[in-house]
C-alpha cells in the first residue's frame, strides 16, 4: 500500500513537473506581463479570485509569453523546488501505514500543484537577489555607453498619457536633420531602457529619445539618471494609474523627476494647457518651452486655424521665435495635435527650421491603436483606439467619432480602468458623453462597465442599442449583422492582458 502512494506521489511530482496542462506558463505569463514585479502579481490574485482557482491569463494571444533567459531562470527554480517539496511528501508517506496519513500526504501533493502560481511566487524571491545584480549589471553598462556617447543629444518624454504618441512623433519629425534612435514600445522601464541602449544605440545615432513610465514615486528618476536627458518633455498630469500612484500630487511629484533631472543647460517642455502641469511649470528655473492650443499668448508654441476632420487635421504652427507656417497630419484628433506641438518644441531646440519641422509632420504615421483609421475593406470605417484609455482620451475619441457625418456610428468598450477612487464617476461621465454621439454601444464586461450602463439610461438612451457583452467574439457576432457600408466603429480601449472579470 505504501509503495502506491509513493508511486501516486511521485506521478503528481512528474506532472508538476512537465506542466502539461500550462498552469504553471500561465502563471509565468502573468508575472512576465506585471513585469515580474511580486507586488502586483499577488495583488492580481487579490482582486481575481486567488490562486487555487487560477487557470489562465486573459489574452494570451494579444501579448504571448516571451521565454526570456529571466523567465527560463525563473521556470528553472520553481520546478527544481516544486520537485524538492514533493520529493519529501513522498518520503514522509513512508513514515506512517496508516491509511488516512497516507492520505493526507497524496493529498497534500495534489495541493502542492494546484498552489503553483503562489510556489512561483516563492521562486522568484529565491532568484531575486540574482536577478537584481543581474539587472544593475545591464543599468550600469547602459548608463556608462550614454555617458561615453558625447555628442549625443537625450530627450526624455513622460506624462500619464501621450508619451508613446509624442515619442514617435518627435522621432518623425526629428529624422528630417538627424540619425534617431527611440524606445520601442512599452521599452519605458529602466530594464527597458537599458536593453535598447545596450543592444541598439550606437556611435551613429545623434538623438536618443526615451518613454518613460512609472507606477511609484522614484520610478521616473531611475530611468533619467540612466539615460541623462538634455531635454524633458511632460505631456499631462492625470488620473492614468492613479489606483498605483494614490492621488495626483503623487503622480505630478514622479513624472516632474524627468525635469529635476535635467543638467544647468538643459532645456523643459510643457503641455501648458494642462491645468496639472502649470504650477510646476511656472515654478521651474531651467529655460523652458510651453506649448498648447488655449491660452496662446503665454505659449512659446502653438497651434492656430486648427481644422480636425475624419482624414487627419490641418492647422498653423506658430514658432515665436521663428515664425509660422501652415502643416497637414493623418493624425486624428485636436489632442494629438499638442502631441505635435511637443515633437514641434523638441525639434526647435534641436535647431531645426520651420520647413523642416513642417515636413516632418506631414511624414507622421497613425499611431498603433492610438486613434488608427483602418479601412476594413468592406465599407465600414474602423478607429482602433484600444490603448489603455483615459478620461482626456476617450472624449478626444468620441469628438473624432463624432466628425464623422454619415452611417451609423458605433463603440465597443470595456471601459476605463486603473483610475481608483474616480474608475466608476468617470466612466458614468463616459456613459453620458457616448450617448450623444453613437448610435449604438456595446459594452464588454457586464460588471465593470455597469457605470456606463448607468450614465448611458440617466441620459435617456435607449436600452434596445445598448449591447452588454461577456467578450468580444460575443459583440462580434451582434454588431456583424448591424454594420453596414459607411458606418463607423470606435474600439475605445483594451483590457490589459492580465485582466479577468471575476
Amino acid at each position: 500500500m505504501g509503495i502506491i502512494f509513493l508511486i501516486l506521489i511521485f506521478l503528481i511530482g512528474i506532472f508538476s513537473y512537465l506542466d502539461p496542462v500550462g498552469r504553471l506558463k500561465s502563471a509565468l505569463h502573468l508575472f512576465q506581463l506585471e513585469e515580474y514585479n511580486i507586488e502586483k502579481y499577488n495583488k492580481w490574485f487579490e482582486n481575481n479570485g486567488g490562486s487555487f482557482g487560477f487557470s489562465k491569463v486573459i489574452n494570451e494571444d494579444k501579448t504571448p509569453l516571451v521565454m526570456t533567459d529571466r523567465a527560463k531562470r525563473l521556470f528553472s527554480t520553481y520546478r527544481t523546488l516544486t520537485l524538492s517539496i514533493i520529493i519529501i511528501i513522498g518520503l514522509l508517506s513512508l513514515i506512517s501505514e496508516n491509511i488516512i496519513y497516507k492520505t493526507f500526504t497524496l493529498v497534500l501533493s495534489i495541493i502542492i500543484y494546484m498552489a503553483s502560481p503562489k510556489i512561483l511566487n516563492f521562486a522568484a524571491k529565491i532568484n531575486a537577489p540574482n536577478e537584481a545584480r543581474i539587472n544593475q549589471g545591464f543599468y550600469n553598462s547602459a548608463q556608462e555607453k550614454v555617458k561615453s556617447m558625447k555628442d549625443l543629444k537625450v530627450v526624455g518624454i513622460t506624462g500619464s498619457y501621450g508619451k508613446t504618441s509624442t515619442k514617435v512623433i518627435t522621432s518623425t519629425i526629428l529624422k528630417e536633420k538627424y540619425n534617431v534612435q527611440d524606445t520601442p514600445a512599452s521599452y519605458n522601464t529602466p530594464m527597458g531602457l537599458s536593453k535598447v541602449i545596450n543592444n541598439d544605440l550606437d556611435d551613429s545615432k545623434d538623438i536618443f529619445i526615451a518613454e518613460m513610465g512609472a507606477y511609484t514615486i522614484g520610478e521616473i528618476k531611475e530611468c533619467a539618471d540612466l539615460v541623462s536627458p538634455d531635454i524633458g518633455i511632460l505631456t499631462s498630469i492625470g488620473p492614468a494609474h492613479l489606483e498605483a500612484f494614490g492621488s495626483i500630487e503623487n503622480t505630478i511629484k514622479t513624472k516632474y523627476e524627468l525635469i529635476e533631472a535635467l543638467p544647468e543647460d538643459g532645456v523643459a517642455i510643457f503641455n501648458y494647457d494642462d491645468p496639472n502641469l502649470k504650477g510646476v511649470a511656472d515654478k521651474t528655473t531651467l529655460k523652458k518651452i510651453y506649448y498648447g492650443i488655449d491660452d496662446i499668448s503665454k505659449l512659446d508654441i502653438y497651434a492656430t486655424d486648427i481644422n480636425v476632420n475624419s482624414h487627419g487635421s490641418d492647422f498653423k504652427l506658430v514658432i515665436k521665435d521663428l515664425g509660422e507656417i501652415k502643416c497637414q497630419t493623418r493624425l486624428l484628433g485636436r489632442h494629438n495635435i499638442k502631441n505635435i506641438l511637443a515633437g514641434a518644441a523638441a525639434s526647435y531646440i534641436l535647431g531645426l527650421s520651420l520647413e523642416e519641422i513642417s515636413d516632418g509632420i506631414s511624414k507622421i504615421q497613425s499611431i498603433a491603436h492610438r486613434l488608427d483609421l483602418i479601412d476594413s475593406g468592406n465599407g465600414v470605417i474602423v478607429i482602433d483606439d484600444g490603448f489603455n484609455s483615459n478620461p482626456s482620451g476617450a472624449k478626444a475619441a468620441l469628438e473624432v467619432l463624432d466628425e464623422f457625418k454619415t452611417g451609423k456610428k458605433f463603440i465597443v468598450t470595456p471601459g476605463m480602468i486603473e483610475l481608483g477612487d474616480i474608475e466608476y464617476d468617470e466612466n458614468k461621465k463616459f456613459g453620458k458623453e457616448i450617448s450623444k454621439v453613437c448610435d449604438f454601444v456595446f459594452l464588454v464586461g457586464k460588471n465593470r462597465t455597469k457605470p456606463i450602463y448607468e450614465g448611458l439610461i440617466e441620459e435617456g438612451y435607449s436600452e434596445d442599442r445598448i449591447y452588454s457583452v461577456d467578450s468580444l467574439n460575443e459583440a462580434i457576432d451582434i454588431y456583424g449583422k448591424l454594420l453596414t457600408p459607411g458606418d463607423v466603429i470606435l474600439f475605445e480601449n483594451d483590457l490589459p492582458d492580465s485582466y479577468s472579470e471575476v
